[in-house]
């Protein structure tokens, strides 16, 4: 796809369980186990610089690139 970056697929969930974000959750009244909708800010030395978890789509994209374009 000509991406810049590198895309991560995270079979064993090693990656998830890293950031803490495999949860229980409620889809259609039953109890699942997925990943929680989060969003982190790592720095190009590896340093996160932010993190937003439970994320709700409406807003959030213009809330990060904001938060990017501050520091």
């Amino acid at each position: 796809m000509g991406f810049t970056f590198e895309l991560l697929s995270d079979e064993d969930e090693h990656v998830c369980n890293m950031f803490g974000v495999m949860k229980m959750k409620n889809m259609y009244g039953k109890k699942v186990r997925g990943v929680e909708r989060s969003t982190f800010v790592i720095d190009a030395s590896g340093v996160m610089r932010r993190e937003w978890r439970g994320v709700k789509v409406p807003g959030h994209a213009r809330e990060v690139l904001d938060y990017v374009a501050s520091i």
